[in-house]
């Protein structure tokens, strides 16, 4: 299934019917009066959160939403049908915009929350609501009020407690797919992952977390570089952040230059990212043959006071007592 995480679409309740203008033509009741009834409201347009979706696939291809008008008041009281209301599931996590104004109109994050995105108009009232003991015989009546229209932006960011970060090929992938049930793809060339991946971590004393995968972080993605751009949105949801770094001989680059590159882009998109729970995890340190760049990022965390694992996917290494770190930081928290 294609992962979309960002659209915008048009909605627009139901107007509100007429108000009817009718009066009473009864036998042996020569002076009937006004019974016109009322006109139905028009149909709400209705968000509500389900955990049952994971992106917003549908509200890509279906982008206007308009719901029912309400029915015209008729004689003899007889008030119009409501107009039906339309709902829009979207996935937890998600957020609703005003396109025009920017200003956040609901934040989901649990399952079944609902939000009116646009109101009904009201029915109109029917000429019998202005019978008054000078005006015993209105001629007319009220119209029905327009119902609301207005673009919204879609913004899906992923609950998850962990979110992985680093450089493309950092490991990330392996990574969540050892320690979860995620499957995501991986192979040995940039940009494998294309879309966030979640896998659910469990540890001992039956205690879980959810990790996501976070795409594409390289130099630049803050502007737009790389796919970075497209997913630090979900980063912003993580209560602990997990920096991968590539600890293996075979990578030439400097690992704390990896570490510091990745760590200004979080910066540079949301300054609050730099108040996150951290932890460092050295991956690959089963090809770190010399153990150079390994020692050089140990000793950098250890000045920096940062929580740092040397881990190996491939071997289990490093893994228990990283998952256990991990819960702790949650725990800590109140996550757990």
């Amino acid at each position: 299934m294609q992962f979309v995480d960002y659209t915008k679409i048009f909605v627009k309740s139901g107007d509100g019917g007429r108000g009817c203008v009718s009066f009473r033509r009864e036998k042996f009741v020569p002076k009937g009066g006004p019974d016109g009834g009322d006109g139905g409201r028009g149909g709400h347009v209705i968000i509500r959160a389900s955990k049952e979706l994971n992106t917003l696939l549908d509200c890509r291809y279906n982008r206007e939403y308009k719901a029912q008008r309400g029915e015209h008041g008729k004689g003899s009281n007889k008030h119009g049908k409501d107009g039906e209301d339309i709902l829009i599931k979207v996935p937890v996590g998600t957020q609703i915009k005003d396109d025009a104004t920017g200003e956040l109109l609901a934040d989901f994050d649990s399952d079944g929350q609902e939000f009116v995105a646009a109101e009904g108009g009201r029915g109109g009232l029917g000429n019998s609501h202005f019978a008054t003991s000078t005006r015993q015989a209105p001629k007319f009546a009220q119209p029905g009020e327009e119902g609301q229209e207005k673009w919204l932006v879609l913004e899906l960011k992923l609950l998850a407690d962990v979110g992985l970060i680093g450089l493309p090929n950092a490991g990330k992938s392996t990574l969540i797919s050892v320690i979860s049930a995620a499957k995501p793809k991986i192979a040995d060339y940039p940009f494998t992952t294309l879309v966030p991946n979640l896998g659910v971590v469990k540890v001992e004393d039956h205690k879980s977390f959810v990790v996501a995968d976070i795409p594409g972080l390289i130099e630049g993605a803050h502007t737009g570089a790389g796919l970075g751009f497209q997913f630090l949105r979900h980063v912003e949801r993580n209560a602990v952040l997990l920096h991968l770094v590539d600890a293996s001989d075979m990578q030439p680059s400097d690992p704390v230059e990896d570490f510091e590159k990745i760590s200004k882009e979080l910066i540079l998109y949301s300054p609050e990212l730099a108040s996150k729970p951290l932890a460092v995890a050295a991956t690959k340190i089963d090809i770190a043959a010399e153990g150079a760049r390994l020692k050089k990022l140990a000793q950098y965390c250890k000045k920096k006071k940062i929580a740092f694992f040397p881990v190996s996917a491939a071997t289990g290494q490093g893994i228990k007592e990283l998952l256990f770190h991990l819960s702790d930081m949650l725990n800590r928290r109140g996550v757990q």
